[in-house]
């Protein structure tokens, strides 16, 4: 697995005593401060760098450069810094804020694909504080349509469109069926939700009872099968077994 590149700002004097704490916590960040508070991060292990001016000008190579970004900033504000630069949530960074009494962790941006979510768990953990994730799939305990068996290698075979029916269809409690003809099935843990029902193989599950349907194949499907589910089927390629 590729080690995602992280950064961590801090633009006032709390913010930097929190960077001093959470750096030697997280070694693989570059830690990014105003250069009046450089002290407060001296002798941390992170490669530290400073900046001048406002630190508006530094969110255009900070979405470039790194994949976590984690703000020791307002929430409003780092909405408002990094407007200009959003551009899909498949592409841009995970965006992190971390309040001045470091009571809270909040997944800003990216919580899924980008992987803010996860990143959020972890430095909230790392510093004590709260986790606070919004996302609903999340929130509400039920699957992550979009990123459902990524750690386990599977790759998602659907259109934009498709992929956000079926994701609103599964927080939404509507009924989805959910096939697994091959592949590993620890993705995932606990029950199922109820509005989920799991089947062995596609041609068991009715497309008159089924919103829609998750389907983890490695098979070409036959023509008139996938046209029964058209716009309504996400599939997801496990790896193929050595």
């Amino acid at each position: 697995m590729i080690t995602p590149k992280v950064a961590a700002v801090a633009i006032t004097k709390k913010g930097a005593q929190i960077l001093a704490q959470l750096g030697p916590l997280l070694p693989e960040a570059d830690l990014i401060v105003a250069e009046r508070f450089l002290e407060y991060l001296l002798g941390v292990p992170n490669r530290v760098s400073t900046y001048q001016g406002p630190v508006g000008a530094q969110m255009g190579p900070l979405f470039k450069t790194y994949d976590q970004l984690i703000f020791c900033v307002s929430l409003g504000a780092v909405v408002r810094l990094a407007a200009p630069h959003l551009k899909t949530k498949e592409t841009d960074p995970g965006v992190l804020v971390i309040d001045d009494a470091c009571q809270f962790v909040v997944a800003v941006l990216s919580g899924h694909l980008g992987g803010a979510n996860a990143f959020t768990i972890k430095v909230a953990k790392l510093l004590g504080a709260q986790p606070v994730i919004t996302t609903a799939s999340d929130a509400g305990g039920t699957l992550a349509v979009d990123i459902l068996g990524r750690e386990q290698g599977f790759k998602v075979e659907a259109d934009k469109k498709t992929l956000i029916r079926l994701a609103a269809q599964v927080v939404n409690e509507e009924p989805v069926a959910l096939v697994q003809e091959s592949g590993t099935r620890d993705w995932w843990k606990g029950p199922i939700p109820e509005n989920i029902k799991s089947f062995d193989w596609l041609e068991d599950a009715d497309p008159n009872r089924f919103s829609g349907v998750l389907c983890i194949t490695n098979r070409a499907l036959p023509l008139d099968l996938s046209k029964k589910w058209q716009d309504r089927l996400v599939l997801y390629r496990p790896p193929e077994p050595l």
